[in-house]
């Protein structure tokens, strides 16, 4: 069956910096677009950023352009988004998800990401 597991998630100040994982297991990693999603506490969810198969063409959030990376390692069937600058309101708990924005059928269990100082 599908797994995804977020991990790297954390305690950060203002400014500071995160990486997050997501290891891919039970189906085909490179024929799938993935995701990031977030959601932070009495909010719904928000689409974070979106990655196609090749890696060659991304989309972020307009709240997250220009401070967040993803990628992917098809060899190691692993998503990644690198969060710089952050900022409080980045604070929410982290999801990878199988798909796009609006076409997700997997999430992860989440990996939180706390941004205080």
């Amino acid at each position: 069956q599908v797994q995804l597991v977020e991990s790297g998630g954390g305690l950060v100040q203002p400014g500071g910096s995160l990486r997050l994982s997501c290891a891919a297991s039970g189906f085909t990693f490179n024929s799938y677009y993935m995701s990031w999603v977030r959601q932070a506490p009495g909010k719904g969810p928000e689409w974070v950023s979106a990655i196609n198969t090749g890696g060659g063409n991304i989309d972020y959030a307009d709240s997250v352009k220009g401070r967040f990376t993803i990628s992917r390692d098809n060899a190691k069937n692993t998503l990644y988004l690198q969060m710089n600058s952050l900022k409080p309101e980045d604070t929410a708990l982290y999801y990878c998800a199988r798909g796009r924005e609006g076409d997700s059928d997997s999430w992860g269990q989440g990996t939180q990401v706390t941004v205080s100082s």
